[in-house]
């Protein structure tokens, strides 16, 4: 049986395949937590150089920590900033990486902005998110969605109290941002059979003493 840890590996390569990255040299992750994608990235290829950003000081410490030890200190550095307000030049990466922030993201048109400011012409914004099923109502926010049943806002709503999630959006809210933002090359993916096996450990997390101190 596959670990936590392997399954996570493997949903990393398979979203940089996804995304036909080949050779990044200046690489942002977006709410890179501790950090893990971030080194397997600059493990993955030599030639780059990660940032990563997050909220919480305790995340950058323990990222700047496990990157010292791994001996990726001189390829990685981490910064606690507003993803939304990004303290980076206009330009200044190729790729851009975010696994299971995205819906953490209040705003999500502002972020992705953002994104594009910071994302050098020809770059890449790959994105692995939690969202709801893709519905004709693109109102950007799940309890206002007229094409969702009372039972799912209910349940989506459970999740976003535990994990203290602004609303849900659909697939279909992303791509239509992008598409006014003037994204270029867009395309998803729905791999929702391949990430459920992993819930049962995301909601032990979740109400975990550790996940309640955070």
């Amino acid at each position: 049986e596959k670990s936590d840890a392997q399954a996570q590996i493997d949903m990393i390569d398979r979203v940089l395949e996804f995304g036909e990255v080949q050779n990044p040299m200046h690489v942002l992750d977006v709410g890179c937590g501790v950090g893990g994608s971030s080194r397997h990235i600059a493990r993955k290829f030599p030639g780059a150089t990660v940032t990563g950003v997050t909220l919480s000081p305790a995340q950058q410490a323990s990222a700047t920590q496990r990157s010292l030890a791994a001996g990726l200190d001189a390829r990685t550095s981490f910064q606690v900033a507003d993803a939304l307000s990004l303290p980076f030049d206009d330009a200044s990466f190729d790729l851009l990486w975010s696994l299971e922030s995205g819906e953490h993201m209040p705003r999500k048109e502002e972020w992705l902005t953002e994104c594009r400011r910071v994302l050098k012409p020809g770059g890449r914004l790959l994105i692995a998110t939690w969202t709801h099923k893709d519905t004709q109502d693109l109102s950007c926010g799940h309890r206002g969605n007229a094409e969702l049943t009372d039972k799912e806002k209910r349940l989506l709503d459970k999740v976003c109290k535990y994990y203290h999630l602004p609303e849900w959006v659909s697939v279909g809210d992303y791509k239509a941002i992008a598409q006014r933002l003037q994204f270029t090359d867009i395309k998803s993916d729905d791999w929702t059979p391949s990430v459920a096996p992993f819930w049962p450990a995301v909601w032990r997390s979740a109400l975990s003493w550790r996940g309640f101190k955070g």
